[in-house]
């Protein structure tokens, strides 16, 4: 299992890494400061949200113990489920703030 966990943190992390390149690398043609926080908030977001899922397979990796103990164990770490769901929720609001600013124009 502990292989399984240490691909999917791998690749989650490849992910982020694409993500971030990506998005940063696409010019963005915001003109006011508040659309130029809102994107950044957006990407923070995104690429955000593949580095909380590539930390949660390496903490599951680490985790030594099996069966029961595991479940105690890896519930230590489920404050990173919050910080999955802020991201997203961030990356959801920022988006549509952005389009309704580009609507508007």
């Amino acid at each position: 299992m502990k292989t399984f966990d240490i691909v999917a943190a791998l690749a989650f992390a490849g992910l982020g890494v694409r993500s971030l390149v990506h998005w940063v690398r696409l010019e963005y043609e915001g003109t006011r400061a508040t659309d130029v926080a809102l994107y950044a908030l957006f990407v923070t977001g995104r690429v955000g949200m593949w580095v909380v899922l590539a930390t949660a397979f390496t903490l599951y990796a680490l985790t030594e113990t099996r069966g029961r103990a595991f479940v105690d164990d890896a519930r230590e770490h489920q404050w990173l489920f919050m910080v999955f769901l802020i991201l997203g929720g961030v990356q959801l609001v920022s988006s549509y703030l952005l389009r309704q600013r580009s609507e508007g124009r």
